[in-house]
């Protein structure tokens, strides 16, 4: 298969890609399943507490929820992505609500779905706090499904005025941060940080990536959770392996720190002979780094995943140099952004929770021409079958902690529509299982090699 590119690639022009890296950024903070900068903020343990009696937006005879979409229209209007349309996320919340309701409500209760569209392209931590008080002061509401979100500030935000979080988005947070903002924060459908950094680096590793090789190139997110994911899990796998480890930090305040900090990273692992590259901290810093570094004649190998969004390789050639994907490894643990339907069946799914996803839709007029275009849709579903797993099974008054208790009571054998397996019986994160994952240059996409293996 021949892939065209433009006449003048963006990564020769400098100008270019802060152009291209700005649009990148509003992109990545609106795409579901794109990978997400690391949280920061405060990093300390311990949960917070939660007030007795019913929790907000729960009355005598129903529960609202709030399910915030992007406008992912504008989004791809302003940048030029080739994404799948994801179809109207709003009437795919509607089918939730009605099939929610039409099976006994949340604990006999008629859930209120509130739908809420936020503009990804003005993304900001001034944005999100306004988001926020919407959530939390205008609509009152129990919990929020979240897409988008990746400002520091928003999750810690909803967890102090008391409302669940179900992300449902590619949000990368290790077990400290679940346990910070306990028991609000919950992902139906994506693992947990610290399980994933180490099923990445031990697939990698089995994989062959580091065979003849004396050092591995790092680039990660330099915030507060990264970097304590990077440095107390990540960075000891790999000098376990035998590797000197080279981290090339790089700051997400803004643009020119992002631009400035892979550039660096590029330069330096260059100097030291580095020819093999990972990613920590999501899709921004894989695809951006691989153009700068050709853009220095520099081409190593790479190692990617589920959060660095495979599909946005294939399906943007032109943005990609010649040469990036040759070689290319990793995990994948989400079939809509990782592989074609041809080599995960579609519309025939063997995974149970995601035929039931797709039955509620398609019984709601809902239908969908690729798995990729339900990467927004299924996460929704999984949240939404959460919710009433926890609303159903809790005691006494429902609130986040009672809600809470009786998800982690039940959570054994609940399965995620938009991954492999289930981990809900573990811990607040719902993907059970990966598949290694590569590049294969006959098909010109990525493949999955091997059974699902379990993250710990």
């Amino acid at each position: 298969m021949t892939r065209s590119r433009a006449k003048t690639p963006w990564w020769r022009d400098r100008s270019a890609v802060i152009r291209t890296t700005a649009v990148a950024a509003s992109a990545c903070l609106a795409l579901a399943g794109c990978g997400a900068l690391m949280p920061g903020g405060n990093t300390g343990g311990g949960g917070l507490a939660v007030a007795a009696g019913p929790g907000p937006g729960v009355s005598d005879d129903s529960v609202k929820v709030v399910f915030v979409a992007v406008d992912l229209d504008a989004i791809q209007k302003l940048t030029g992505f080739v994404t799948a349309p994801v179809g109207d996320q709003e009437a795919q919340i509607q089918a939730l609500e009605d099939w929610v309701n039409d099976n006994g409500g949340l604990g006999g209760k008629k859930l209120d779905a509130v739908f809420r569209l936020y503009d990804g392209q003005n993304d900001s931590p001034a944005t999100e706090e306004q988001l926020c008080n919407q959530v939390t002061q205008d609509d009152k509401a129990f919990a929020v499904v979240l897409t988008g979100q990746f400002q520091s500030n928003a999750r810690p935000c909803y967890a102090q005025r008391e409302t669940l979080m179900l992300d449902a988005t590619l949000y990368a947070s290790d077990t400290a941060y679940y346990e910070e903002l306990a028991p609000y924060l919950w992902s139906p459908s994506f693992p947990e940080y610290d399980s994933f950094i180490r099923a990445y680096v031990a697939a990698t590793e089995k994989q062959g990536f580091f065979e003849g090789q004396k050092s591995v190139g790092v680039v990660a997110a330099d915030s507060p959770v990264n970097r304590r994911a990077v440095e107390e899990v990540g960075v000891p796998l790999l000098k376990e392996a035998g590797l000197d480890v080279q981290v090339g930090w790089v700051d997400p305040t803004d643009m020119g720190t992002l631009y400035a900090g892979q550039e660096q990273a590029a330069d330096t692992f260059r100097s030291k002979g580095v020819q093999r590259v990972m990613f920590f901290g999501g899709s921004r810093l894989a695809s951006i780094f691989a153009s700068i570094a050709a853009g220095r004649q520099f081409t190593p190998r790479y190692s990617i995943s589920s959060f660095d969004n495979p599909s946005f390789f294939i399906n943007n050639p032109d943005l990609i140099p010649d040469g990036t994907m040759d070689g290319m490894i990793g995990i994948g643990f989400h079939p809509p952004q990782d592989v074609s339907d041809e080599l995960v069946p579609f519309p025939d799914p063997d995974n149970a929770a995601e035929v039931e996803c797709f039955e509620v839709y398609k019984n709601a007029g809902i239908t969908f021409e690729s798995r990729e275009s339900a990467r927004v849709a299924l996460p929704y579903c999984d949240a939404a079958r959460m919710l009433k797993i926890g609303a159903d099974n809790a005691s006494g008054d429902l609130n986040a902690q009672t809600w809470s208790d009786a998800m982690a009571a039940n959570g054994e054998g609940v399965e995620t529509a938009a991954g492999f397996g289930g981990a809900l019986d573990r811990g607040r994160a719902g993907a059970g299982g990966y598949r290694a994952m590569r590049f294969d240059d006959e098909c010109q996409c990525f493949v999955y090699d091997g059974d699902v293996e379990l993250f710990e």
